[in-house]
């Protein structure tokens, strides 16, 4: 009678225990899948959003919601939600400031330095003959990201990078119009893409992993998923 009577009153104070309302516990559902405060899942399939410019998780957050992106866990999750709901929570996440993993190594990945040296060319330098911009030129030197709104490209997992290019090329992934990144993708090869996504995931962070606060330079390509400052011209 003790032990049940010991049982009961734990059960009434498990139960009683106060709702803790706070931005972290409520995004316990992005965290199931995009890993502990954000920092990737454990299959590489759900990216690190840790550190994301909060304009860009944002812009993903409402591209899922209006049907710009399709993934239908995302979607139901977001499909109720305000603008300022998740604003904050793209804030929350763009706030973390967590270590990133180890980058992957040539071998892991089966990439000859071949492979590696197409994709640092392309990642460094473009193709201006085909207008394929470098990457560098719109996510910034480090390739950290810029804020507000364009993404960082080291510390994703190769397979991850080329499921959003093949996404791009399909149309299975959008963006406003003018979509820039749809554009570079058609423009790229597979192996082209494979070399790229390759040579980035093995790249190690910088000292410093936040995102550049501007870009030396006006993007090379129109794109509506990164507009210009306000006020500046089109």
């Amino acid at each position: 009678m003790a032990l049940l009577a010991f049982g009961c009153t734990t059960r009434t104070a498990l139960a009683a225990a106060p709702f803790e309302d706070t931005i972290a516990q409520r995004t316990q559902a992005c965290t199931a899948c995009h890993g502990q405060q954000g920092r990737a899942g454990p299959d590489g399939y759900y990216p690190r959003i840790a550190g994301k410019p909060a304009g860009y998780l944002y812009n993903q957050l409402i591209n899922f919601r209006e049907g710009r992106r399709h993934y239908g866990l995302m979607t139901g999750m977001v499909d109720l939600l305000s603008d300022t709901y998740l604003m904050e929570i793209a804030q929350y996440f763009s706030s973390i400031d967590v270590p990133y993993p180890a980058p992957s190594s040539a071998a892991q990945l089966a990439a000859t330095p071949e492979v590696l040296r197409m994709g640092q060319l392309l990642v460094t330098q473009g193709d201006p003959a085909r207008q394929i911009p470098a990457c560098v030129q719109c996510h910034g030197q480090a390739l950290t990201g810029v804020a507000p709104n364009i993404p960082g490209l080291l510390g994703l997992p190769r397979d991850y990078i080329n499921g959003q290019m093949g996404s791009f090329r399909t149309g299975q992934r959008r963006a406003h119009a003018p979509d820039c990144m749809a554009k570079v993708a058609q423009r790229l090869s597979l192996a082209e893409v494979n070399a790229a996504s390759s040579w980035l995931a093995t790249q190690a962070l910088p000292a410093d992993t936040h995102p550049a606060t501007s870009l030396p330079a006006p993007l090379p390509l129109p794109c509506g998923s990164a507009p210009p400052p306000e006020g500046a011209k089109p």
